[in-house]
């Protein structure tokens, strides 16, 4: 397969073997440090991009490989964000300084999508210390949100809570009840495979869905119940071993079980209770009326018909009061048919392209399962929020393209560089159990 390099041969220079490992620690560590930094969205830049840029940096000294298979993904997110370059300069601003920070932005989040799936697709393993890393930073997000909404510390609760709900770390409850899906698919995914720490992972599961709850967003509640059965399902479906089957029946049997004991321990609070009366309600107030959420998209898609270049980033509640709350509906009004066609391409066929390889046995199919329904989650809530900055988002969208590409390779390859290497290590499986998850 002919590849891109960023250096001259696409790999680290040879060298003694202390110095080598000296230089995978290091890319190690920042990868588990731009996992870790994604739960921190208190001010803008955010510590992600300070961590990700530097580890982008160290990875392309080092030795940085863009494989051919991951220009389709590269030239769908440079039409996306070209949109919007386009729409700033052809269409007049109100505040261009803001607008083009906002552009600048997205191209940077890109960036990022193409550096992780580079990382991962060469060396699968890349994602184990960017997993560890969001699950510890998932669980400090988690930790603070409980914190604030119980309200121990009353001087914590402005800080962790918008009105009345969890944020935890993160600026919108929106965003932080989105953020911890993908590690509470990553536990549920050990427990699933039944090995050593299942306890740990049944702990994590329950602390990232108490604060899932209190974050009282509709959105992310689907998005959760929807990828997590998802998971479930595709779990069963690729499971060779009947032991294992009966064990995610029944764990999916204990699992609801808890959570709606969960729900009802929570529902005893009042101030809970009440609002989650109030959001649990499948239409509120303003999602309702001509320029209620769903009227907005209505008139939106009527008013992208007729603007090709769009109306320009973060314009739309100019004229309709408030966001689009559809990150495809923001893509063509902000962008253009431009940024509206390259972003529903980049979704559909990263979907389509990802299901694919659900059913290829690799060592690391675990742990895909777990990001292809964390993105397929993300996908489906993007219909009623605009998800087009979420950071983790586009860590998915690389993570599902790397590993891919790493999957097509051990197709191609009859599977024996895969069974070579204990990849299954990203769930603590021996290399024996890597090997035989492999054939």
């Amino acid at each position: 397969m002919r590849s891109v390099s960023v250096t001259a041969d696409g790999r680290a220079p040879a060298g003694p073997l202390p110095a080598r490992i000296s230089v995978e620690r290091l890319r190690a560590g920042l990868l588990w440090l731009t996992g870790f930094s994604g739960a921190f969205v208190f001010i803008e830049p955010s510590p992600y991009e300070y961590a990700s840029l530097l580890a982008l940096f160290v990875f392309a000294a080092t030795g940085l490989v863009l494989r051919a298979g991951l220009l389709p993904l590269a030239f769908l997110l440079a039409l996306y964000n070209i949109g919007f370059s386009i729409a700033v300069v052809a269409v007049p601003m109100l505040d261009a300084a803001k607008t083009a920070l906002w552009v600048l932005t997205s191209w940077y989040l890109a960036a990022t999508a193409v550096f992780f799936a580079a990382v991962i697709a060469d060396e699968p393993r890349h994602l184990t210390p960017i997993m560890r890393g969001t699950m510890l930073a998932a669980a400090v997000a988690a930790l603070a949100a409980i914190l604030g909404y119980s309200q121990i510390v009353p001087q914590l609760s402005d800080l962790f809570l918008r009105y009345g709900r969890a944020r935890g770390t993160f600026n919108d409850p929106n965003v932080l009840g989105a953020f911890l899906v993908f590690p509470m698919l990553i536990a549920m995914g050990r427990i699933f495979a039944g090995r050593r720490g299942t306890l740990r992972a049944c702990a994590l599961v329950a602390l990232y869905a108490s604060a899932l709850l209190l974050t009282f967003s509709r959105g992310a509640w689907g998005q959760a119940a929807f990828a997590a059965i998802l998971m479930m399902a595709l779990s069963f479906l690729t499971s060779r071993s009947g032991t294992e089957r009966l064990r995610i029946v029944l764990m999916a049997g204990l699992g609801a079980a808890l959570l709606a004991g969960l729900i009802i321990a929570l529902l005893s609070f009042d101030s809970v209770a009440s609002l989650f009366a109030q959001r649990a309600s499948l239409e509120q107030g303003y999602d309702v009326g001509q320029f209620g959420r769903f009227g907005r998209h209505e008139l939106g898609a009527l008013l992208a018909l007729d603007r090709p270049l769009g109306l320009g980033p973060l314009q739309f509640h100019n004229l309709f009061v408030e966001d689009p709350h559809n990150a495809f509906l923001n893509a063509f009004v902000s962008g253009g048919w431009l940024s509206g066609l390259a972003y529903l391409a980049l979704m559909l066929v990263t979907l389509g392209g990802g299901l694919r390889y659900v059913f290829v046995a690799t060592p690391w199919r675990p742990v895909y399962l777990a990001v292809y329904c964390a993105f397929a989650g993300t996908f489906a809530e993007s219909l009623i929020i605009d998800s087009d900055h979420w950071r983790h988002f586009f860590l998915l969208t690389g993570a599902l393209w790397g590993l891919m590409m790493a999957s097509r390779r051990c197709v191609a390859s009859g599977g024996r560089p895969c069974a070579a290497r204990p990849h299954g290590a990203i769930y603590g499986a021996s290399e024996r159990s890597a090997a035989r998850l492999a054939h």
